[in-house]
Protein backbone atom coordinates (compact mmCIF):
# COMPACT_ATOMS: atom_id res chain seq x y z
CA UNK A 1 0.00 0.00 0.00
CA UNK A 2 1.62 3.08 -1.26
CA UNK A 3 1.90 6.12 1.58
CA UNK A 4 3.14 9.60 1.59
CA UNK A 5 6.25 9.17 1.04
CA UNK A 6 6.13 7.26 -1.89
CA UNK A 7 3.81 9.98 -3.00
CA UNK A 8 6.86 12.75 -2.02
CA UNK A 9 9.05 10.46 -3.80
CA UNK A 10 7.36 9.52 -7.07
CA UNK A 11 6.33 13.04 -7.97
CA UNK A 12 9.26 14.87 -7.05
CA UNK A 13 10.99 12.39 -9.55
CA UNK A 14 9.27 13.76 -12.12
CA UNK A 15 10.66 16.52 -13.92
CA UNK A 16 10.76 19.59 -12.56
CA UNK A 17 8.85 19.31 -10.17
CA UNK A 18 8.29 20.86 -6.58
CA UNK A 19 6.72 20.58 -3.10
CA UNK A 20 5.10 23.70 -1.90
CA UNK A 21 3.17 23.56 1.12
CA UNK A 22 -0.04 25.38 0.46
CA UNK A 23 -3.44 25.41 1.95
CA UNK A 24 -1.57 23.72 5.34
CA UNK A 25 -0.70 20.59 2.79
CA UNK A 26 2.07 19.45 0.96
CA UNK A 27 1.44 20.11 -3.20
CA UNK A 28 3.44 18.86 -5.76
CA UNK A 29 4.38 21.31 -9.06
CA UNK A 30 5.37 21.12 -12.36
CA UNK A 31 7.20 24.28 -13.69
CA UNK A 32 4.88 25.83 -11.05
CA UNK A 33 1.69 24.36 -12.00
CA UNK A 34 -0.04 22.17 -9.77
CA UNK A 35 -0.77 19.02 -10.27
CA UNK A 36 -1.06 16.52 -7.04
CA UNK A 37 -1.88 17.08 -3.40
CA UNK A 38 -1.79 15.47 0.05
CA UNK A 39 -5.13 16.27 1.78
CA UNK A 40 -6.98 14.57 4.59
CA UNK A 41 -3.87 13.90 6.82
CA UNK A 42 -2.00 12.60 3.83
CA UNK A 43 -3.69 9.86 3.55
CA UNK A 44 -4.94 10.64 0.15
CA UNK A 45 -3.99 11.95 -2.88
CA UNK A 46 -5.69 14.71 -5.01
CA UNK A 47 -4.88 15.19 -9.03
CA UNK A 48 -5.92 16.69 -12.16
CA UNK A 49 -8.40 14.55 -14.23
CA UNK A 50 -10.76 15.77 -17.11
CA UNK A 51 -14.05 15.71 -15.58
CA UNK A 52 -15.39 12.62 -18.30
CA UNK A 53 -12.55 10.61 -16.81
CA UNK A 54 -13.21 11.42 -13.36
CA UNK A 55 -16.82 10.74 -13.53
CA UNK A 56 -16.26 7.18 -14.83
CA UNK A 57 -13.64 6.77 -12.01
CA UNK A 58 -15.81 7.60 -9.55
CA UNK A 59 -18.26 5.25 -10.43
CA UNK A 60 -16.16 2.23 -11.39
CA UNK A 61 -14.43 2.03 -8.01
CA UNK A 62 -16.27 4.32 -5.17
CA UNK A 63 -13.74 2.76 -2.66
CA UNK A 64 -10.99 4.26 -4.10
CA UNK A 65 -12.18 7.12 -6.46
CA UNK A 66 -14.37 10.30 -4.74
CA UNK A 67 -14.76 14.01 -5.69
CA UNK A 68 -14.37 16.80 -3.05
CA UNK A 69 -17.00 18.85 -2.98
CA UNK A 70 -15.17 21.87 -3.07
CA UNK A 71 -13.15 20.58 -6.26
CA UNK A 72 -16.38 19.37 -8.21
CA UNK A 73 -16.05 22.57 -11.04
CA UNK A 74 -12.48 21.51 -10.91
CA UNK A 75 -10.87 18.74 -13.18
CA UNK A 76 -9.62 17.06 -10.06
CA UNK A 77 -10.20 14.14 -8.09
CA UNK A 78 -8.79 12.22 -4.89
CA UNK A 79 -7.72 9.00 -4.29
CA UNK A 80 -7.76 6.55 -0.78
CA UNK A 81 -3.81 5.82 -0.54
CA UNK A 82 -4.88 3.11 1.32
CA UNK A 83 -7.25 1.48 -2.05
CA UNK A 84 -4.42 1.84 -4.26
CA UNK A 85 -2.92 -1.51 -5.60
CA UNK A 86 0.75 -0.72 -5.45
CA UNK A 87 3.60 2.01 -6.69
CA UNK A 88 2.86 1.26 -10.41
CA UNK A 89 -0.70 2.27 -9.93
CA UNK A 90 0.23 5.09 -8.28
CA UNK A 91 3.45 6.31 -10.65
CA UNK A 92 0.88 6.15 -13.14
CA UNK A 93 -1.89 8.24 -11.06
CA UNK A 94 0.96 11.14 -10.78
CA UNK A 95 2.70 10.91 -14.29
CA UNK A 96 -0.65 11.28 -15.60
CA UNK A 97 -1.63 14.39 -13.55
CA UNK A 98 1.78 15.67 -14.37
CA UNK A 99 1.49 15.37 -18.29
CA UNK A 100 -2.15 17.31 -18.09
CA UNK A 101 -0.09 20.26 -16.13
CA UNK A 102 3.27 20.24 -17.44
CA UNK A 103 4.38 22.71 -20.31
CA UNK A 104 4.62 21.81 -24.08
CA UNK A 105 8.57 22.04 -23.19
CA UNK A 106 8.81 19.29 -20.75
CA UNK A 107 5.92 16.83 -22.65
CA UNK A 108 8.26 16.96 -25.71
CA UNK A 109 11.27 16.02 -23.44
CA UNK A 110 9.40 13.15 -22.04
CA UNK A 111 7.34 12.42 -24.75
CA UNK A 112 7.00 8.66 -23.12
CA UNK A 113 6.85 9.70 -19.64
CA UNK A 114 3.69 7.96 -17.88
CA UNK A 115 2.84 5.78 -20.67
CA UNK A 116 1.98 2.68 -20.49
CA UNK A 117 4.45 0.22 -21.78
CA UNK A 118 3.03 -0.77 -24.42
CA UNK A 119 1.54 3.02 -25.74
Amino acid sequence: MPDAEDVRRIALSLPDTTEKTAWSMPTFRVAGKMFATLPEDETSLAVRCPKEERDELVLAEPDKFWIAAHEAQFAWVRAKLAALEGEDELRDILADSWRQAAPTRLLEAHPRLGLPAGG
